[in-house]
């Protein structure tokens, strides 16, 4: 199970969480929860293609434990089931040529590992 691209999102350059972005995850945790699985999840942080690699693998890797350490603190999931990794600029899901494009690469991606 993937949360969707769209869910959780970045502003340029931040690793804090929007609104939006905790509601989509409290969705997140709810649902798992519901299933009441022992699942692994893979937290991925992504960016857009502004800056250099090293700077955005650094950033990808803030979102990520932006959101494992809120899954954590506010849901219970254990750090030992969890893990973030960051891709920074290397997979992105739309055109980095537009600033909409490059604000749905701006994200975190949820993996879980049954």
């Amino acid at each position: 199970m993937t949360l969707t691209d769209d869910a959780v999102h970045f502003g340029f350059n931040k690793s804090e969480l929007s609104a939006e972005a905790k509601a989509a995850l409290d969705a997140f945790a709810k649902k798992v929860k519901d299933e009441n699985k022992n699942v692994y999840i893979e937290i991925q942080g992504n960016t857009d293609s502004i800056g250099s690699d090293k700077a955005n693998l650094v950033l990808g890797q803030a979102r990520a434990e932006t959101v494992l350490r809120y899954l954590n603190m506010q849901h219970g999931f254990p750090l030992n089931r969890m893990s973030a990794v960051s891709y920074g600029k290397f997979k992105p899901i739309a055109d980095n040529k537009t600033a909409e494009g490059r604000a749905k690469n701006r994200r975190v991606t949820l993996v879980v590992l049954y």
